[in-house]
């Protein structure tokens, strides 16, 4: 299963593309959009838009896996994530690609063990799971990644349980 991880942010949209077949993990791309702070949000929203576009094109993705909102700091903040998730979530299925969400905590925990782990373990996880070279950067690229292996782990697990339900 090859899964596209989304990180959005209205700045910084990491992605992330992780192959989960054969219970092995595997890097295939991952990035950063990044979009000026004085463009208008719809040339900000156009640009990440296009961009993801073209990162389903390239990699041709089975899924795709975002953040569910959280809290934010303050409703402007909550209301510009909120778009930058209907732009990835419009690309995805544009592109007839199946959504998943999943809550940061829930991220973190398949990713690191602790729901409330910091950004740079995190950052070291993924690269450890990954066998990186480096660790990705800016965090928005780790973050992505950790959502896609988010995703290959539920995914496994609910195919475990649904064969042990069937047997």
């Amino acid at each position: 299963m090859i899964v596209l991880g989304i990180d959005c942010g209205s700045e910084i949209t990491g992605y992330g593309v992780v192959d989960g077949s054969g219970g092995r993990l595997r890097y295939i791309d991952a990035g950063a959009i990044r979009v000026s702070a004085r463009d208008g949000l719809p040339d900000k929203l156009q640009a990440i838009f296009s961009a993801l576009q073209q990162v389903i094109a390239k990699n041709q993705p089975e899924c795709v896996a975002i953040e569910n909102v959280f809290y934010a700091v303050n409703a402007k903040s909550a209301l510009k994530l909120g778009h930058v998730r209907g732009v990835a979530m419009l690309a995805a299925s544009s592109a007839g690609l199946p959504v998943a969400e999943y809550a940061p905590l829930a991220i973190k925990s398949s990713v690191v063990g602790y729901g409330r782990a910091e950004k740079s373990q995190v950052q070291n996880m993924v690269t450890r799971l990954l066998g990186l070279k480096a660790e990705p950067d800016p965090p928005d690229v780790a973050d992505a990644l950790a959502i896609a292996i988010c995703h290959i782990h539920t995914a496994a697990t609910l195919k475990k349980q649904g064969a042990a339900t069937r047997s």
